[in-house]
């Protein structure tokens, strides 16, 4: 005892020694999260359409803040679908009603219509507190997920409910939330999930965060990105040599492809995953961006519905939309819904679990969908405002459409189909085999030295085709068709007369 009581003082000293000699630059301890012992699953994702080459443009936009001399005056970014970052104004309606929900004081301002605020009244009477400061429902606020259900039969035709429908933080939160249930098992018993080539990058990212397989299906880029099944069976059996196909992902309309399916195709698909036995996840948030004459948006749940027995009573569904797109573009109040059908109870209970694990979506988010979910009414002092500037922002997103299909393919080289709807264009550019050769030199795929080439000399920020998938040998890239009419066309010819020179600089 008395050997041990006489060791102390010297280790004492000894950790004093260490400790000091620490502080003075000696040895020194290491990272406990350090590169080499992170999660690999993180090193695996990869995000597009914010990735290297926005990351680049942000970096322009501050050296011309800097007044570093660039061969253009402004970055246009043209990469994402941000709607009021491209000039968008908001729809009036939406901002008053948020507005008096923020800051129910306004109730007083005669200015403000009397529906907006009976809106804004009702919402608030049904937030704990009569705030949207408090948390809500984990699922969200019932009165919300009820005026959805409401919007969804009106829509289809068909009975919806709200115990089937979960609020979310956009359409990406819940397409997450699926996927996490979904997933499971490993070596060939891992979840594989069909997903289309060119993907919105949000799936690749997802499964290689949750260790999924993904089996992707190509696009017919050759029939304006039709969905064929025939494609969708050989990729499901090559997908089966290592690992269990179990979800089959469809984008409708496309993103970043533009294209709309017929209500054939979709019959189609439902049969092949009733057959397969695949989960069905439908991303439907484009549903009120539909252009082309001819197209028409056909819910996954109507057809389902309509098409009856075995059908509709065993093929599970999650469909998706967001209060991001559409007519209105709230990108950053972040509020969407998902609808699940034929969902196990005990695997809706579960994810009504997994749910509350995040509290509860922004509530500022849900009052906004809940206003899209129910618009102002035929006889309402907001109606002819609010459906005037709905019509006005749907019928311009056509006409450039229209005109971005149109100038591009002026240009010898560059290929684009129709953009039947959403809000992006997805051409293909012919690249000669010195700029292939140059690529390959800077250790870039092609249309990436393509687009920071464009980039660096115009200022035009679009996204590589190759951060979406595309068939080998072909070059894609995705730009968004939301900036105003005039500033889109300058876009257009800029980036045409860019290619040209490029491809004279190469040939």
């Amino acid at each position: 005892m008395r050997a041990l009581r006489a060791l102390r003082p010297r280790r004492l000293l000894a950790m004093a020694a260490a400790a000091a000699a620490a502080a003075a630059g000696g040895v020194r301890r290491g990272p406990v999260l350090s590169p080499e012992c992170m999660n690999p699953a993180i090193r695996r994702v990869e995000y597009a359409v914010r990735g290297p080459i926005v990351v680049r443009a942000t970096e322009l936009e501050q050296e011309l803040r800097k007044g570093v001399p660039k061969p253009f005056t402004e970055v246009i970014k043209a990469n994402i679908g941000d709607a009021h970052a491209m000039g968008q104004q908001p729809i009036t309606f939406v901002r008053q009603v948020t507005a008096l929900c923020l800051c129910p004081e306004l109730m007083k301002d005669a200015s403000l219509p009397s529906d907006a605020k009976e809106r804004a009244q009702r919402l608030l009477a049904a937030c704990a507190g009569q705030s949207v400061g408090a948390y809500s429902a984990s699922p969200g606020v019932q009165m919300v997920r009820e005026n959805v259900a409401r919007y969804i039969e009106r829509r289809d035709g068909v009975p919806a409910k709200a115990d089937d429908i979960f609020l979310s933080t956009g359409a990406s939160d819940a397409i997450v939330s699926m996927l996490k249930l979904l997933v499971w098992g490993s070596g060939s018993s891992r979840t594989g999930v069909l997903i289309p080539i060119p993907q919105y990058p949000l799936y690749s990212a997802a499964l290689a965060e949750l260790d999924a397989a993904q089996l992707g299906y190509f696009l017919a880029e050759e029939r304006c990105w039709a969905l064929d099944v025939a494609e969708l069976r050989r990729a499901l059996n090559e997908g089966r040599r290592r690992c269990c196909p179990r979800v089959l992902c469809i984008i409708n309309p496309g993103n970043p492809t533009g294209q709309v399916q017929s209500r054939e195709c979709i019959e189609d698909v439902i049969k092949f995953a009733y057959e397969e036995k695949l989960f069905l996840m439908a991303d439907e948030v484009y549903q009120d961006n539909v252009y082309a004459e001819g197209s028409a948006f056909h819910s996954f749940k109507k057809v389902l519905m309509e098409m009856g027995p075995p059908y509709s009573d065993s093929v599970e569904l999650a469909s998706f939309h967001s209060i991001s797109k559409g007519f209105m573009g709230e990108c950053g109040l972040r509020g969407g819904y998902v609808e699940v059908v034929n969902l196990h109870p005990e695997v809706k209970a579960q994810l009504a679990k997994l749910v509350s694990v995040r509290l509860c979506p922004p509530v500022p988010g849900q009052m906004v969908l809940d206003i899209i979910m129910d618009p102002p009414k035929p006889g309402e002092p907001s109606y002819e405002r609010f459906q005037a500037e709905k019509e006005a922002v749907l019928s311009a997103l056509a006409e450039k459409a229209r005109l971005t299909q149109e100038l591009f393919n002026r240009t010898p080289g560059i290929h684009c189909n129709p953009v039947q709807g959403a809000m992006y264009a997805f051409p293909r550019i012919d690249l000669p085999p010195r700029a292939l050769a140059a690529a390959k030199e800077k250790k870039q795929a092609p249309d990436m030295f393509f687009c920071m080439r464009l980039l660096e000399e115009t200022g035009i920020c679009v996204v590589p085709g190759s951060g979406f998938g595309q068939k080998e040998g072909t070059y894609h890239f995705r730009m968004t068709i939301l900036p105003p009419t005039e500033k889109l066309k300058m876009l257009l010819e800029k980036l045409s007369a860019f290619y040209t020179k490029f491809v004279k600089e190469f040939s």
